[in-house]
């Protein structure tokens, strides 16, 4: 019986910081939405590097969800 409740504690990999991951994610795609938004003039390199630093976060969520989860 204490076999069964160390392997399920064991293959649960679930960490704090990756609720901050997804965070900083959602974070990110609200500044993107701002940026394009801007009325006046629209900052090229924000939108290129925020748009990077997007992909980048989706890629290693993906990867964190489907294979630490």
């Amino acid at each position: 019986m204490f076999f069964l409740a160390e392997e399920q504690a064991a293959a649960s990999t679930f960490e704090p910081f990756d609720i901050i991951m997804l965070l900083f994610t959602v974070i990110i795609f609200i500044g993107l939405i701002r940026l394009v938004m801007a009325r006046p003039r629209k900052n090229l390199f924000a939108i290129g590097f925020t748009l990077v630093a997007l992909i980048t976060f989706l890629v290693v969520d993906f990867i964190m969800i489907t294979q630490t989860w």
